[in-house]
């Protein structure tokens, strides 16, 4: 079975989509009608942005959103997904991507979610961290014995967790894994905790937008960040995306899910190649492939 696989916030770069705009005349018209919604000429930005502009929560996400969907519509008739799956941010791409939402509803909501994740991050001083090298349990117990808000946020792959929560918590955090035996704990250049309780403002902001929104039943399932299983109703798959910005990113339990559910090739669609090399990691026979 075909899987497609979107990538999140990170995978960014300067220069993204520039050659789909100039190749292709539906990716051009998606690209404008992009600029419109936004109200500011994101191409610009992606096209000849430097990486300070392009790291801002505000253009990262809906970039990153635009690359993945307008390089899945390019594809045309070679696009024809049985499953598929996108990590954070990514989510929402997968599921215009599968017919449960339309590019302009998608574009929307992501606009709004990286607004309301920024307003959020200004709120107090928070963050994420790279643990390596740690079983998920042993990551889970050390946060859970840190005074503060610290939390597992991003299940990437097997020995790779990502932490998220208050500055001086997760920091804590940082040293207590250390002595746990992580090889690695290191903050990362992030403005603040996603997937943790301290993105609750933003969850609610968000929540009203998702409501307002329609969404469609999708043509297969998407493997959603909160449940790591499959979701076709339309219902379901919106009070999922609402948990998603304050509950951790299950990547490595969607991915063995959707290989245990008969996916033999994961097709990453968006800029970089971070998740085929997560998936990789996840399982050494897995098949993977870059749209």
């Amino acid at each position: 079975m075909k899987a497609y696989v979107f990538p999140g916030q990170g995978a960014q770069f300067t220069g993204m989509g520039k050659d789909l705009y100039e190749n292709s005349a539906l990716a051009k018209e998606l690209f404008e009608k992009a600029n419109e919604i936004l109200g500011f000429r994101i191409t610009d930005i992606m096209f000849e942005g430097t990486a300070e502009e392009l790291k801002e929560t505000k253009v990262t996400q809906p970039a990153v959103f635009l690359h993945s969907v307008i390089l899945a519509k390019t594809l045309g008739e070679d696009f024809k997904p049985e499953m598929v799956a996108g990590h954070s941010l990514g989510e929402f791409s997968a599921l215009v991507a599968n017919g449960a939402l339309s590019f302009e509803d998608g574009l929307r909501l992501v606009s709004q979610r990286a607004l309301a994740m920024q307003k959020a991050c200004e709120i107090k001083p928070s963050t994420m961290a790279a643990v390596l090298g740690l079983a998920d349990n042993i990551v889970e117990e050390v946060c859970a014995s840190i005074d503060g808000i610290v939390v597992a946020a991003n299940y990437n792959c097997p020995g790779q967790l990502v932490i998220s929560g208050e500055t001086s918590a997760v920091e804590k955090a940082c040293e207590a894994m250390k002595a746990a035996g992580a090889k690695r704990a290191l903050l990362l250049p992030v403005g603040g905790a996603f997937h943790s309780p301290m993105m609750e403002p933003a969850r609610e902001e968000l929540a009203a937008a998702i409501e307002a929104t329609t969404f469609a039943t999708p043509i297969c399932p998407v493997y959603q960040n909160v449940t790591a299983s499959a979701v076709s109703d339309a219902d379901e798959i919106k009070k999922n995306l609402i948990i998603q910005l304050t509950a951790p990113v299950k990547w490595t339990q969607s991915v063995q899910q959707m290989i245990a559910d008969g996916a033999t090739l994961f097709t990453e669609v968006g800029p970089g190649k971070v998740l085929a090399g997560l998936i990789g990691k996840i399982d050494k026979e897995a098949v993977t492939a870059n749209a």
